[in-house]
């Protein structure tokens, strides 16, 4: 039987296609700064405010494009699909896989303190375990659940979770930027896109356990 794919789940497609070539982009230019054949340093753009913290990098400015194209793409994917009427089975299960990929590849890479960097934000590396950790156990559930052919569809908890690691990640890109002008006021090592981040974990960890409450009796039946 061939497989008929609706334009929504053709948008998630291209999410994942998205999200593997912006992983492979990102290897290539740190890879090639690791071993000095480039300066990503150099690409630094000036910004004012916090003085500490005073520069995007342009690499990371087209980054964040190509990340919100793809985060613009999950939006766009189920308003289709709700619009007209075209929620599938398949859709319900590569949507969720694409935002991993795209979501968890890119803060993970934030994470990692490149020295060329050293003056940019990063994502907290235990925040990121933490949420990946989440998402482990939320897809071993769902993947459960397809054994038994059910489908476990992402709740208003997991995007909103969704929705704030965008944010966080988008900010942290733009290395703080527009808050770089009050971080300032904070002590040192604690900015407002750091708090993003945390708010972030929250999320991600208060939907995981969402999920668990309601379909644990999946782990539980024959």
């Amino acid at each position: 039987m061939k497989l008929k794919i609706n334009t929504p789940t053709k948008i998630t497609i291209s999410r994942i296609v998205i999200a593997i070539l912006l992983l492979i982009g990102i290897f290539v230019l740190y890879y090639l700064d690791y071993f000095k054949v480039i300066n990503i340093a150099s690409f630094n753009i000036p910004i004012k405010g916090n003085e500490e913290l005073g520069s995007i990098n342009l690499i990371n400015l087209i980054i964040l494009i190509i990340f919100l194209i793809g985060s613009f793409s999950d939006f766009l994917d189920g308003y289709l699909a709700r619009k007209n009427n075209q929620v599938t089975t398949l859709g319900k299960f590569l949507d969720p896989l694409a935002d991993k990929m795209l979501i968890n590849g890119t803060m993970v890479f934030l994470s990692l303190n490149f020295p060329s960097l050293s003056s940019h934000l990063t994502f907290p590396f235990f925040l990121v375990i933490l949420m990946i950790i989440r998402d482990l156990i939320v897809d071993s559930l769902r993947f459960v659940a397809a054994s038994k052919g059910k489908v476990i569809a992402a709740n208003i908890f997991g995007k909103a979770k969704t929705v704030s690691e965008m944010f966080a990640i988008t900010f942290i890109l733009l290395n703080g930027w527009p808050f770089s002008y009050f971080d300032a006021a904070f002590p040192n090592l604690l900015h407002i896109s750091d708090f993003i981040a945390y708010s972030a974990c929250f999320l991600s960890l208060l939907s995981g356990a969402i999920y668990l409450k309601d379909n644990y009796k999946v782990l539980l039946e024959e």
